[in-house]
């Protein structure tokens, strides 16, 4: 995976506020490319210096094997919750989720402009560098 892209994902994940949450495909959406699959790839292996609990599947489970400490996470920020996410945090037992339509985060203006200009620099990115292996392939 290019470091470009892991760079740009991280950078957009860093974007998203307390309280709020996207989805896997939803961070693709905002690049403008990879999808779901590749942001959970990055997330999985680059994610750990930034808030990975914002980052959900489409369902609104958090990341598999961090339930419990994005559960903490959540309830600190306030984040909208659907399930018996309390019996969860008392006995480990329950079954919970985000709320997606409530917590889904809504980028305004300054947002989409950072988020533009990630998208952009991925992009030239991108290009110098089919460029280079076009180059190397003649």
């Amino acid at each position: 995976m290019r470091i470009e892209y892991v760079e740009a994902v991280l950078a957009i994940v860093r974007l998203v506020p307390a309280g709020s949450a996207v989805s896997y495909g939803d961070v693709a959406e905002l690049l403008g490319t990879g999808g779901p699959r590749q942001v959970g790839a990055v997330m999985s292996h680059y994610g750990s210096g930034v808030p990975w609990w914002r980052i959900l599947k489409a369902s609104g489970q958090a990341p598999e094997g961090h339930e419990a400490e994005a559960l903490r996470h959540y309830v600190r920020e306030g984040t909208a919750l659907k399930g018996a996410y309390e019996a969860y945090l008392r006995t480990g037992e329950g079954s919970w989720r985000v709320d997606l339509s409530a917590a889904r985060w809504a980028p305004g203006d300054e947002d989409f402009e950072q988020m533009e200009a990630v998208a952009g620099e991925l992009a030239r990115c991108l290009r110098k560098l089919s460029v280079a292996d076009d180059g190397m392939s003649a």
